[in-house]
């Protein structure tokens, strides 16, 4: 059964409570033009287990590597130990087999990517959603955790009200924080903060904004606006909205990188134009042409492990694209060899 409408005559609080209640399976996608944005939950059996936003959409293992959870020697042993014999495993579960990461750690961080992404949707008021029924098996990528979405709404709901006693000063997360000029009334006086208030106030640089800051410390986004909220009505910090824009990656050097890998491909030259297509993405995660090249460029080499990721990555970024259905096509291909292998290896 297909539920779809405008956010502004049902809520999304009440989409997810109404797919909670009815414990349903599938997807939620939630689109904004005001925003040129989209989102997708998927839920099982009313349950949340996966939730992402398209112009935030980054693999787990890229956040824990922003985050400084984890090194580029971390995600390199991992990636070779997939290689190796482990092809079928998610790099997620490889960083905790390499000792990387512990597992309790890669669950909170999975819960923490999750939660940011629903309680920003949440907070969208104007936009369009709809919701598809699936089975398990339909579903995209691996069910990694299950967050109970009643626990979700009724923290949303508390954030709302909070965020509505700070916005005053902190109205967003893409302030910026800049310390204080210096009272001369305080000047050599003591500063009673506790241990992770210091933590925020050491990241403090004038340029970053609140959502850097929580990324370096793989902080929750909206604790880190509380504690921020703190040091500002103290008088130890100020904020101030960003003087321009993210500027966007430059779209002439990764078409130059596309085309490149299409000529590589073209002359039989699979290792070169897969990593074209590397660099390609590591540029701008975001463009899902890229990811898409770099999964049957993975898979001329054999590195099936990195196609299946990238394939996923392309899903998640453009469901509908019209070379989804091939993607399907492919996935289901590759899932049906490894089936082959497993049985072939213990045969």
């Amino acid at each position: 059964m297909a539920i779809e409408g405008p956010l502004r005559e049902l809520g999304i609080h009440d989409v997810f409570q109404l797919l909670d209640l009815s414990r349903k399976t599938g997807m939620l996608r939630v689109s904004s033009e005001l925003r040129e944005d989209e989102g997708l939950v998927c839920f099982d059996g009313g349950r949340v287990v996966q939730a992402t936003i398209r112009s935030k959409t980054l693999p787990m293992e890229m956040v824990l590597l922003q985050a400084g959870r984890i090194t580029e020697s971390d995600l390199e042993r991992a990636r070779a130990k997939r290689q190796n014999g482990r092809a079928g495993r998610e790099i997620v579960h490889l960083l905790v087999d390499v000792g990387a990461i512990t597992h309790r750690e890669l669950e909170r961080q999975l819960r923490l990517q999750l939660e940011s992404v629903v309680f920003e949707l949440m907070s969208w008021r104007e936009g369009f959603f709809s919701f598809e029924e699936r089975t398990r098996g339909e579903m995209p990528g691996e069910t990694l955790i299950t967050v109970s979405t009643e626990s979700l709404l009724m923290e949303g709901a508390r954030r709302i009200d909070e965020w509505s006693r700070i916005a005053d000063i902190v109205p967003n997360v893409a302030v910026i924080p800049e310390l204080a000029p210096i009272d001369t009334a305080r000047d050599g006086a003591m500063l009673d903060l506790l241990p992770h208030e210091w933590q925020v106030l050491t990241m403090i640089d004038g340029e970053r904004d609140l959502r850097d800051i929580a990324a370096v410390l793989a902080r929750d986004e909206f604790e880190i606006a509380k504690i921020a909220y703190g040091l500002a009505t103290t008088g130890i910090i100020t904020m101030h909205s960003p003087k321009r824009a993210t500027p966007e990656p430059d779209r002439s050097g990764i078409e130059t990188r596309l085309a490149a890998a299409r000529a590589h491909t073209a002359a039989g030259r699979h290792a070169e134009a897969l990593d074209e297509l590397k660099r390609a993405v590591q540029e701008d995660p975001l463009t899902a042409r890229a990811h898409l090249d770099l999964a049957f460029a993975a898979a001329r080499t054999g590195d099936f492990a990195s196609a299946r990721s990238a394939w996923e990555h392309f899903l998640r970024l453009t469901p509908r694209d019209p070379a989804a259905a091939l993607v399907h096509r492919a996935l289901d291909a590759l899932t049906e060899m490894e089936r082959v292998l497993e049985v072939h290896a213990h045969g």
